[in-house]
């Protein structure tokens, strides 16, 4: 059983950045690919990025790229997401996830454990 505790949401101006950071129980931390999702007020779930459990292999969403960067230390059990340039669309719950396998990717029923998110307010 894998526990994920997110931290670092808030209300920031357009343009600002905020770093998520995502806290993970257990030993099989270094095991796990690792993600974030976010869902909007009256919007689907959506996919922002992943990591795999070495670190080596990385996806974005095309809305994201360029803007966010995940990253991981084994060491800590803890994955981030660094939000920079961000617009008032990136407003949303931002949830942490894991997959028991090392490698995952966009789909959110690869999933098999997720946080109970934080929010991120981006104000015009």
């Amino acid at each position: 059983q894998v526990q994920l505790v997110e931290s670092g949401g808030g209300l920031v101006q357009a343009g600002g950045s905020l770093r998520l950071s995502c806290a993970a129980s257990g030993r099989a931390f270094s095991r796990y690919a690792m993600g974030w999702f976010r869902q909007a007020p009256g919007k689907e779930r959506e996919f922002v990025a992943t990591i795999s459990c070495s670190g080596g292999r990385i996806w974005y969403a095309d809305s994201v790229k360029g803007r966010f960067t995940i990253s991981r230390n084994n060491v800590k059990n803890t994955v981030y997401l660094q939000m920079n340039s961000l617009k008032p669309e990136d407003t949303a719950v931002y949830y942490c996830v894991a997959d028991s396998a090392c490698t995952s990717g966009s789909d959110a029923t690869d999933y098999d454990y997720w946080g109970q998110g934080t929010q991120v307010t981006v104000s015009s």
